[in-house]
């Protein structure tokens, strides 16, 4: 009989993957990507098994998803905590109502909403690129405040109606795939971009020393001015896309709700990288609407939630599976 033992599944897989960058075998390649295409097949084929009322839930998905990937990306690699996911929404999805009330086919509307919309929010915050920490939360926050108060108080673009009868999207099945693909596409960019690019490591030195960026005669503010943009994109471009899912724009784009959930789904999915907003969206947002007949008691599932995330397992649900992933043991022979 042959004497086994027991090994790590990981075992020299990280170690040749993440310093020179050499593999022996597929089953050493399909550990590492094996959970990212888990995630890929996941989501392109669970719209095909779901009922049409959780293909809305999932469109809803889509749209938290992105501002928790947004969120997360200039927290974590910024060092920028910014609440203002709803000025991101709000912008991206009045300019595109008020486009397509113009008359623009959805095909101009939403791209340019998406990169207009980004423009002006990054214009906003810019005098507040200086702030850090919760003075910069703060401030962000408080502009889809002001914007929705504005328009409720001097009636511009419809006032409290806002401005019905918009275009939506041709089928729920283009608006799914829609939304997915635009998921996939940010995913792949913002990891290739902060994991190996030079501007990825400015981002991270921005968060980490902001004097060793300022001593390296790097304009700091110009990289923050980026990732506020970058940011921005994303969050506009859900905006944009709420407003055609829903073929209606009013103040309820600049609800609180798409500032305060991308901070729950960081939390609970894990601040580590990328992905982790993304579960913490996967799963806060479906449960919530699984929750709908408690009603307004489902802020106390959220409030007890972050609780337990917070004091108890800080390291988050992707993080902690991440963990469990790379520790599993097998049998193999002496």
């Amino acid at each position: 009989m042959p004497e086994l033992r027991k090994e790590r599944l990981d075992r020299g897989v990280k170690v040749r993957s993440d310093t020179i960058y050499a593999l022996s075998s597929m089953k050493e390649i399909m550990f590492l990507v094996g959970p990212g295409l888990l995630l890929i097949l996941l989501l392109l084929v669970l719209p095909l098994v779901v009922s049409p009322y959780w293909q809305r839930v999932m469109a809803i998905t889509g749209v938290y998803a992105l501002l928790s990937i947004s969120f997360g990306f200039l927290a974590n690699y910024v060092g920028l905590v910014c609440l203002g996911g709803a000025l991101y929404v709000g912008v991206g999805g009045y300019l595109s109502g008020l486009m397509n009330a113009a008359g623009l086919p959805l095909i101009i509307c939403i791209p340019l909403a998406t990169f207009l919309g980004a423009l002006l929010c990054t214009l906003l915050l810019l005098p507040c690129l200086p702030l850090r920490g919760v003075y910069f939360a703060i401030v962000s926050f408080i502009y889809p405040l002001l914007a929705g108060r504005l328009i409720a108080a001097t009636g511009f673009y419809g006032g409290t109606d806002g401005i019905p009868g918009l275009d939506t999207l041709p089928n729920i099945w283009i608006t799914l795939y829609l939304a997915i693909l635009i998921l996939l596409i940010i995913l792949y960019g913002i990891s290739r971009m902060v994991n190996y690019e030079d501007v990825g490591l400015v981002f991270r030195g921005v968060k980490d020393n902001e004097l060793a960026i300022k001593a390296s005669a790097l304009d700091l503010t110009w990289y923050k001015v980026q990732a506020v943009y970058i940011s921005a994109v994303m969050g506009c471009f859900a905006g944009a896309y709420l407003a055609h899912l829903y073929g209606w724009v009013g103040l309820s784009l600049f609800a609180i709700d798409f500032s305060i959930l991308p901070v729950a789904a960081t939390v609970v999915g894990g601040s580590g990288t990328l992905y982790g907003p993304l579960l913490g969206a996967l799963i806060l947002v479906p449960a919530s609407e699984a929750m709908r007949a408690f009603g307004t008691l489902r802020i106390v599932f959220y409030a007890v939630l972050l609780v337990f995330f917070v004091v108890f397992w800080t390291e988050g649900i992707l993080d902690f599976l991440k963990r469990k992933y790379e520790q599993f043991e097998h049998w193999v022979r002496i």
